[in-house]
């Protein structure tokens, strides 16, 4: 499936593969190069009239990594209406704090291991994941 973007963002989203987080740098590398099993993802990917952290297109799946912001009630709210636009296409998406990726990078990988076994175990179907 062909996922347009606004062209818009697309400088937006090399600024922000250039200024990435801790964070972001960290499960970066776990994820970069298909070392989560074969899978091919690209990071602060544009999608529709958003940016996405991490996204692999074959498994339909959308990774944001949330810093300190994230809690205030304003960007969740943006948050919440992100995730389900990327819903309504068909992408899934799963939500780490910069504070998990830091500190539990073990579990992070399994939650995405999870997803991946889940979704090759229904035929390549993306698995439902309870909204976050």
């Amino acid at each position: 499936m062909i996922i347009k973007y606004n062209p818009k963002l697309k400088e937006l989203a090399r600024e922000l593969r250039r200024n990435a987080t801790k964070a972001e740098i960290r499960l970066w590398q776990k994820l970069k190069r298909d070392q989560m099993h074969g899978y091919d993802f690209h990071r602060q990917k544009p999608i529709d009239e958003y940016i996405v952290d991490f996204f692999c297109n074959k498994l339909r799946l959308a990774i944001e990594v949330d810093g300190y912001s994230h809690q205030l009630e304003e960007t969740w709210k943006k948050d919440v209406i992100k995730a389900k636009r990327l819903n309504e296409l068909g992408i899934q998406v799963l939500r780490f704090s910069d504070g998990q990726v830091l500190n539990d990078m073990d579990n992070v990988l399994r939650v995405i291991e999870e997803y991946i076994f889940q979704f090759e175990a229904n035929g390549n179907t993306p698995p439902s994941i309870p909204p976050s």
